[in-house]
């Protein structure tokens, strides 16, 4: 399928973790030239930039004016922005009730992964507004649809990416010509990570059983339908919409 993603330059935040690899890859492999930021992961971030043929560069987008350097940084590197993939967040590792999560932890998620989000979105938008054209696409999470018993702090995040926030800028950006907004929510996805750390057969069939497809995503079928809403060929009259990849799942087991 033509995305006419061609010689375009995508800024994919997070891009050296698991789904932000293939993210990126994505990208490059429809000849879009890829910048990868990262925070802390810069040998990653080189690697995968040398193997695309883009760049990396490194910034914390909880702070605002690191978000709006990232963006300027950008253009100055690559001559141009055509899109932004707002990928990267936190996952707190540890699971926990809400009468058990502190302020510290409470606060530290939604900034790590709202507020993130946030800042990439006003640091874009103020680019795309002067173009008249653009795509954003957050990464939420089906945590944010359904909740996540242990991770009320990411779910809460998530959710207000993918709901408020996502609703919001759709109809802020309505006079700004062809400027899109929309947001992909990952399900059970087998990072890298996640093989690494296990998972048995018991969480996995609690998993697959929410689904109507009965497997796990990989980041692959992640990053192909980021790929798709970000191409204006492909999605010029889609925005404000959230795209589930999670098998069709319709909610959570609860124990």
């Amino acid at each position: 399928m033509e995305t006419g993603l061609e010689g375009k330059v995508v800024l994919v935040t997070g891009g050296a973790g698991g789904i932000g690899q293939a993210i990126c890859r994505a990208f490059a492999a429809d000849g879009a030239k890829v910048v990868v930021h990262y925070h802390r992961s810069h040998k990653e971030a080189e690697k995968l930039a040398g193997e695309i043929g883009g760049i990396a560069i490194k910034a914390d987008l909880r702070v605002p004016i690191e978000a709006n350097d990232l963006i300027k940084d950008c253009i100055l590197e690559m001559g141009s922005l055509d899109s932004c993939v707002a990928n990267s967040g936190y996952y707190p590792s540890e699971n926990k009730p809400i009468w058990e999560i502190d302020e510290k932890r409470w606060n530290s998620t939604l900034t790590s992964n709202l507020g993130i989000s946030a800042n990439t979105a006003r640091s874009y938008l103020s680019h795309a507004k002067n173009c008249g054209y653009g795509s954003l696409v957050f990464v939420g999470s089906t945590a944010g649809i359904y909740g996540e018993a242990g991770h009320s702090d990411y779910a809460a995040a998530k959710g207000a990416i993918t709901s408020g926030l996502l609703l919001s800028i759709k109809n802020e950006i309505s006079g700004l010509g062809s400027v899109r907004v929309n947001a992909v929510a990952p399900g059970w996805t087998l990072t890298d990570k996640k093989s690494e750390k296990g998972l048995d057969d018991v969480i996995i069939g609690k998993a697959v059983s929410t689904m109507a497809l009965k497997k796990l995503a990989r980041p692959v079928d992640v990053a192909r339908a980021v790929v798709v809403l970000s191409s204006g060929k492909v999605s010029g009259h889609i925005t404000g919409q959230i795209i589930e990849v999670a098998g069709g799942m319709e909610g959570r087991i609860i124990d």
